[in-house]
């Protein structure tokens, strides 16, 4: 069973996350790297890195996305305090705050399986598990990566997960952003993951109620441990 090293990170600065990740995935690729070239008894032992956290206001766009989904000029960002950044996952432009459960896994597929879109449907079904939990049905949109709330009816359909990923030599960074007590309305100032006709929501819009994060950042990582057939061993990684 892969060995997981698990941080929870609290409110956390997106770029100083992202560096982070960054310091961390190279870590993971230089050490899977030295190792090729080792006996099996001489090789270092491979540590995978789970972050969670939550962002203060930021948009980010990823690499592959389309800048004009940013609706907000400079003086909006400043009057509603939020900042924007370009990055270097896949999927187009989202938002990142307070309230949403942001998860960065950084493993080594090469230990789990290599198959980057059973990672992803990995990944989601995590967060569907735990949308249930709360007696909230979710699945998967037709052609669209994250999770969704009455995805079956493209009239309701509404994305309660985004998600975007990069992956090099089998190692993945960047994640998942679920909203659970999200305040939505930051939402208005983008395209939301480019999507133009669907609307958003979060765990604490559907169930009329403030969700406890640490309830929900509880049932995950663990819902992730189970799917991937991790053992989550605390660390302090911030």
């Amino acid at each position: 069973m892969p060995r997981v090293l698990f941080s929870e990170l609290g409110r956390f600065g997106y770029q100083e996350a992202w560096d982070l990740q960054e310091r961390l995935f190279q870590e993971l690729v230089d050490r899977k790297l030295r190792n090729r070239n080792l006996r099996q008894e001489e090789q270092e032992p491979l540590h995978h890195y789970l972050l969670f956290c939550e962002h203060p206001h930021v948009f980010t766009l990823g690499r592959s996305g389309d800048a004009g989904h940013l609706l907000a000029d400079e003086q909006t960002l400043k009057e509603i305090g939020a900042i924007f950044i370009k990055n270097n996952r896949g999927g187009d432009i989202t938002y990142h705050g307070p309230g949403q459960l942001v998860g960065y896994p950084i493993l080594d597929l090469d230990d789990f399986f290599t198959d980057i879109h059973r990672y992803l449907r990995y990944l989601e079904e995590a967060i569907i598990r735990v949308l249930g939990s709360y007696g909230v049905k979710a699945g998967r949109y037709p052609g669209y990566t994250g999770v969704w709330i009455d995805p079956e009816d493209d009239a309701k359909a509404r994305k309660i997960c985004a998600m975007g990923v990069r992956c090099s030599r089998w190692v993945t960074m960047h994640g998942f952003a679920f909203n659970v007590n999200t305040d939505l309305s930051y939402f208005e100032h983008i395209v939301p993951c480019g999507i133009k006709d669907k609307d958003v929501t979060s765990l604490q819009r559907e169930l009329g109620r403030a969700i406890d994060m640490s309830e929900v950042s509880h049932r995950l990582k663990h819902e992730l441990a189970a799917l991937f057939g991790m053992q989550l061993e605390p660390a302090e990684l911030g």
